[in-house]
């Protein structure tokens, strides 16, 4: 297995337990609970930023062209809206 297709594998792990945390965070009612797991959500989105870093300056990753500041702006109206 290439180097590559290692740290895509680990980025797509990382990204769908992120997307696990934030499910129980949000039915959590037990508070401490709650709040261990946003410190384990914390340090897992920190371990999957800097893994993407490392993707992206090793050329395993070449994110999307950044969006300009008008469809930044149109995107947050949108959500303050309620749209």
């Amino acid at each position: 297995m290439q180097d590559k297709d290692m740290v895509n594998d680990v980025l797509s792990m990382l990204n769908s337990s992120l997307t696990g945390y934030a499910n129980v965070i949000s039915q959590a009612q037990n508070q401490q609970f709650r709040q261990t797991i946003q410190q384990i959500r914390n340090s897992c989105e920190a371990s999957q930023y800097n893994l993407y870093r490392l993707a992206e300056q090793k050329g395993f990753y070449k994110p999307g062209p950044q969006a300009d500041q008008s469809d930044i702006q149109e995107v947050r109206s949108m959500f303050q809206s309620g749209s």
